[in-house]
């Protein structure tokens, strides 16, 4: 992260160089990505909410395993990625601003094409917490499946960091949190510097 997104502090001016988006004004792009229990869906319903125009690509079919097969349910499972030309229709096809939220392996393919990627992060303890009583979504209550969520807090979250433009710490008031989120709509990000991969 840049220096500039590592101290914002609120004060949107720090994250609004004056780069024009690749798309017309009022139609910021904006990914909210992080690993699982970070709170990208709740956040996601909160925003949708509001009014704003939200994908979760966890669901409804967005993501298939990775060979390219057809997905066999429109949950997304471990080790799947965005199905691209259905995300490339999305960012060009739609009008107005856009939050689309997930974490899968192909998503730095998409990085150029968003305004922002904001990086959705809580301490790990928070993490086991909330994955173990959330009523949503049961991934991560099965030893398999927290013993992967926590060898990847330690493999791709650094990742995710690196290619992210803001991470927003979700142990703060979840108002607050969308707040953060919804202010980004009018504030344009640049893009002036390589694109990590993931």
């Amino acid at each position: 992260m840049s220096s500039a997104v590592a101290s914002y502090g609120g004060d949107l001016r720090i994250l609004c160089p004056g780069v024009p988006s690749r798309y017309a004004p009022g139609m910021t792009r904006v990914l909210i990505t992080g690993m699982s229990g970070v709170g990208k869906s709740t956040v996601l319903r909160v925003l949708a909410g509001r009014g704003l125009h939200t994908v979760d690509t966890d669901y409804d079919g967005w993501c298939g395993p990775a060979d390219g097969t057809p997905p066999d349910r429109p949950e997304t499972r471990p080790g799947w990625v965005w199905r691209e030309d259905r995300m490339r229709r999305l960012l060009t096809g739609t009008t107005g601003p856009l939050y689309v939220g997930g974490c899968v392996e192909n998503q730095a393919v998409f990085y150029r094409h968003f305004d922002h990627v904001v990086l959705l992060s809580a301490p790990e303890d928070v993490v086991l917490h909330r994955l173990a009583t959330r009523a949503t979504n049961d991934y991560g209550r099965h030893p398999d499946e927290l013993a992967r969520e926590l060898e990847q807090r330690r493999t791709v979250e650094p990742l995710l960091r690196a290619g992210a433009t803001l991470e927003i710490d979700t142990t703060a008031p979840l108002a607050d949190v969308v707040d953060r989120l919804t202010a980004l709509i009018d504030c344009r990000g640049s893009w002036d510097r390589p694109v990590p991969p993931l």
